[in-house]
C-alpha cells in the first residue's frame, strides 16, 4: 500500500499518519459527504465538486454506491481504484488517480487502515463506491509536536474485487537452466532457496533471466500487480541487501513501479515460476548508491512469482 500510494504526490503523509495514529476516526460520520459532490459511473474516474468556503475539519465517509457483489468483511483484501484530492479551499487540486496509472491499489480491511475506512468498506459490496473525507482530526500529534497542518484529503474509492490467493512457493517443473557465475540451491517446498553470487566471472552488461522452475499459471502482464518472494544480492560479493523470505512474508507491488530490470525480466513469466535474474546497473540503480547497494552494482535476484492480477 505504501509504495503505490507514494506515487500519488502528497497523499501518504496524512494517510499513514492516520493509519498509525489513534482511532478518533471511529466517531466520524457514516452518512456525511461534507458537501462534496461526486459524479460519474462506478468503474470510471470520478469528478468531484467542492463546496465554497473552508475545507471540512471533521472526517466523514459516505457510501455512494453499495455495489451488487459479495459483501466486504473485516480482514478482506480489496482491489480498489482510488482518486485523491487536496481540499485546501483554494485550488482543491487532484493528487492522482489509479484510473490514470491503470494500477489499482490493494488495501487490507484491517488495523492498517483508519477506522473511518474500515467502517465504510464493511458497509459495502464489491462494485461499490466510497467517499472519504480525511481531515486532521484523524491525527493525534505525538508528545511535544504541533497539530498537523496538512490539508484535508478527499478519497473516492471503487471496490474492484479481491486479489487472488498467492501460492506459498514456486510450483512446476525444474528446467535445468543455470546462470553462469551464480548458484541457486532449491530445498523444495516453501523453503527459501539459497542464492550464491560470489564469483570471479564478470557479469553480463545485458539483462539475463533464467527460469529455474516453470510455473503453470498465466504469464505476467506489464501492468500487473504481483505477489512474490525474493532474495537480492550483489554480483561478485555474495552480499545480501534484501529478502522477503528473510522478512517472513511475500512482497506485493505494481510491476510498473519497480526497477526496469524487474519490469523487463518478469513480464511474460508464468505465475508459479522461479527465476534468477542478473540486472546490469542501467536497469537497476545506476550510479546512484542505495542503502546496502554500492553505485554501479550488478544485482542478482532469485524470485518466486506467487500471483499476478
Amino acid at each position: 500500500m505504501r509504495r503505490a500510494l507514494a506515487a500519488l504526490a502528497a497523499v501518504p503523509m496524512l494517510f499513514f499518519a492516520a493509519a498509525c495514529g489513534s482511532d478518533t476516526a471511529s466517531t466520524a460520520s457514516g452518512d456525511g459527504s461534507a458537501g462534496v459532490k461526486v459524479t460519474g459511473e462506478v468503474g470510471a474516474k470520478p469528478t468531484v465538486t467542492f463546496p465554497s468556503g473552508d475545507p471540512a475539519t471533521t472526517s466523514s465517509y459516505k457510501v455512494l454506491e453499495t455495489g451488487d457483489g459479495p459483501a466486504v468483511k473485516a480482514g478482506d483484501q480489496l482491489i480498489v481504484n482510488l482518486s485523491v484530492w487536496n481540499w485546501d479551499g483554494k485550488d482543491n487540486a487532484a493528487q492522482g488517480s489509479t484510473y490514470d496509472t491503470k494500477t489499482p491499489e490493494t488495501l487490507p480491511v484491517n488495523e492498517q487502515l483508519p477506522q473511518l475506512l474500515r467502517d465504510g468498506f464493511t458497509k459495502m459490496k464489491h462494485g461499490g463506491r466510497l467517499l472519504a473525507v480525511m481531515a486532521n482530526d484523524l491525527v493525534t500529534p505525538a508528545a511535544g509536536q504541533s497539530p498537523s497542518t496538512e490539508a484535508t484529503k478527499v478519497f473516492v474509492m471503487d471496490v474492484v474485487g479481491t486479489p487472488p490467493k498467492p501460492l506459498a512457493a514456486a510450483t512446476g517443473k525444474e528446467t535445468g537452466e543455470t546462470l553462469k557465475g551464480v548458484k541457486v540451491e532449491s530445498p523444495g517446498g516453501d523453503k527459501a532457496p539459497t542464492l550464491t553470487t560470489k564469483t570471479k566471472d564478470k557479469p553480463s552488461k545485458e539483462l539475463v533471466v533464467k527460469t529455474l522452475i516453470k510455473g503453470e499459471g498465466e504469464p505476467v502482464k506489464a501492468g500487473a500487480t504481483l505477489s512474490v518472494h525474493y532474495t537480492g544480492k550483489i554480483w561478485g560479493t555474495d552480499k545480501e541487501f534484501d529478502s522477503s523470505w528473510g522478512r517472513g512474508e511475500p512482497a506485493s507491488f505494481p510491476l510498473a513501479q519497480v526497477i526496469q530490470g524487474w519490469q523487463k525480466g518478469l513480464e511474460g513469466v508464468p505465475v508459479g515460476s522461479r527465476v534468477v535474474m542478473s540486472i546490469p546497473p542501467d536497469l537497476g540503480y545506476g550510479a546512484q548508491e542505495q542503502q546496502g547497494i554500492p553505485a554501479n552494482s550488478t544485482l542478482v535476484f532469485v524470485v518466486d512469482v506467487l500471483s499476478a492480477y
